[in-house]
């Protein structure tokens, strides 16, 4: 179970580090100013993976979509449901019915 446990918190730094170079990876490229930019898609998909307090405190760090008020909404809220499920998870006794 203590394994389960490990897994799962790999699992979360993995997709916040993700969801930090992703945010870097945009902000480099917008940068450039050869007008093309990514769809907001790939962040909005890692957020709901559960990578939205990663963009969001990388959001603060790099200074980068703070006036987009969709993002400065969503994210928090996608953040509260992330950590909602992952309690709801683990206290339905998930890991029970793994372990057996």
């Amino acid at each position: 179970m203590i394994l389960l446990y490990v897994v799962v918190i790999v699992y979360i730094l993995a997709v916040n580090f993700y969801a930090v170079m992703l945010i870097k990876a945009q902000r480099d490229e917008d940068g450039e100013g050869d007008g093309a930019r990514r769809g907001d898609g790939k962040l909005i998909l890692t957020a709901l993976m559960g990578g939205a307090i990663g963009i969001y405190c990388a959001m603060f760090a790099m200074r980068y979509r703070l006036k987009n008020l969709l993002f400065m909404v969503l994210m928090p809220v996608i953040a509260v449901l992330n950590v909602y499920f992952f309690y709801i998870t683990f206290r339905s006794g998930l890991p029970l019915l793994i372990a057996a």
